[in-house]
């Protein structure tokens, strides 16, 4: 039997040669790997299928939750998925601050942060609530003029230069949180003369000056078309949160007084709204409306993790004059608003109103009447709102001495009683009262058990 030999046999020739092509291989591969000369092959611009005023109008349908049908493409109206109504505190920051909604609604009284720092009107304001019916206080975060009034640790440069720290609100929040007071952080929202100087170019630009606008007060405005505002707002707002207020409440969440007269003459981006297609082209101001209502609905969507309700305070006028041009002017719509918050205030005070108003002569006369009457509109307002939203009133606790002699009068126990009592005939039981220096009138009944 003969055996043969299947083994490879050492060929050096063959060996020699692989070794060469491997070589060559990584020399060639090296070559290309740092030649200065290589070049990147260019890969073809893709341009968008649609117009950009298409795709605006498309988002803008989308927003509006109205059917649409782009090739087939049906959006639907309704959220595929819903927040629970009862989330476990687990699953929210923790502010170490513990304190409860109040169980017979919110009744609060409005302070300022130099009121909070001045301990004798602070202490006051505590003793008051807790001698009362009374359970909330609403304090300045931001205040009119856009200072933090608190001391805050944060990276954020336009954060750290827009603190003045008037109070230290943590010190408060503890003093809070021992008598068990509601407390309710106020935003003041694009009504800011501080960041709009820092920042022009989130403003409003005066055509004629070229200088950043300001109305006949002094104030200047932040612009709501802006996502770099929002969240420059919202950030303030997530500090407030995470100290501990249990509720954010957005203020002058709107356009200036009279935009609808003032637009043309200034020079402002209307950002992502720059193309926005509105449901009629002779309704201007539509994507004004737009941007603020988006405005809050991103800014709960933001506020979610911290556990905190979010407000906001609106015009009374607004919930009487629906759609009309002046309201469209400012952005804020009373029911589009409110399907985007937790609570809304409306500001009904009674020397507010011009003489005539709901057919009485002189408002401020007739705090009921007044009261009584703009609660129907707001009940109408609301008729057509699916969100669980709450109604909580700014009333008025001050006197009101700018208006002509013979249309005013002096508030007291009887005038503030007055409008409570009306918001009870509509079964609204929250409220807030309005008095800058913080002080507030006694003798009133701040839970009526029957109607006037």
């Amino acid at each position: 039997m003969i055996l043969k030999n299947h083994s490879v046999k050492y060929r050096p020739t063959k060996f020699i040669l692989q070794l060469l092509v491997l070589s060559f291989t990584f020399l060639l591969i090296s070559a290309c790997g740092l030649s200065k000369e290589a070049k990147m092959t260019p890969l073809p611009k893709i341009k968008d299928k649609y117009k950009s005023e298409v795709i605006a109008d498309f988002n803008n349908r989308v927003t509006k939750k109205q059917t649409n049908k782009y090739e087939n493409l049906v959006i639907r109206n309704k959220p595929v998925l819903t927040k629970p109504g009862n989330l476990p505190s687990s699953l929210f920051y923790d502010s170490g601050i513990e304190i409860a909604y109040p169980q017979d609604g919110v009744k609060g009284i409005y302070l300022t942060a130099d009121n909070v720092a001045d301990p004798t009107t602070f202490n006051d304001a505590i003793d008051y609530i807790n001698q009362t019916d009374l359970n909330t206080v609403v304090i300045d975060f931001k205040d009119d003029s856009g200072n933090v009034t608190t001391p805050l640790k944060t990276n954020d440069s336009d954060i750290k230069n827009s603190i003045n720290p008037i109070v230290d609100l943590k010190d408060t929040m503890k003093v809070l949180e021992k008598n068990q007071i509601y407390p309710i952080a106020r935003i003041v929202t694009f009504k800011d003369t501080h960041f709009a100087d820092k920042h022009p170019e989130y403003s409003f630009i005066s055509k004629e000056t070229g200088q950043v606008w300001q109305n006949e007060q002094g104030a200047k405005f932040i612009n709501p078309f802006l996502k770099q505002v929002w969240d420059y707002d919202i950030k303030i707002a997530i500090e407030a949160a995470k100290m501990g207020f249990k509720e954010i409440q957005f203020d002058y969440v709107r356009f200036p007084e009279g935009f609808h007269d003032l637009s043309d003459t200034l020079s402002y981006s209307k950002g992502d709204y720059e193309n926005y297609v509105g449901t009629d082209e002779d309704k201007i101001g539509e994507e004004r409306v737009a941007a603020v209502t988006d405005f809050l609905k991103y800014a709960r969507e933001r506020l979610a993790p911290y556990g905190v309700k979010v407000s906001a305070d609106v015009f009374g006028y607004t919930a009487v004059a629906g759609d009309k041009p002046d309201v469209r002017g400012i952005g804020q719509n009373f029911a589009m608003m409110a399907e985007q918050v937790d609570v809304i205030s409306s500001m009904v005070y009674p020397s507010h109103w011009g003489p005539g108003f709901f057919g009485i002569p002189h408002t401020d006369l007739q705090p009921f009447d007044t009261i009584d009457e703009y609660m129907y509109s707001e009940e109408s307002a609301l008729a057509g709102v699916k969100n669980n939203v709450i109604s909580r009133p700014w009333l008025q606790d001050f006197t009101d001495s700018s208006l002509p002699v013979g249309t005013y009068q002096h508030y007291g126990p009887k005038q503030v009683q007055e409008q409570i009592n009306a918001l009870h005939k509509h079964g609204i039981h929250e409220f807030l009262l309005w008095n800058v220096d913080g002080r507030y009138t006694h003798g009133v009944d701040y839970k009526p058990e029957s109607n006037q």
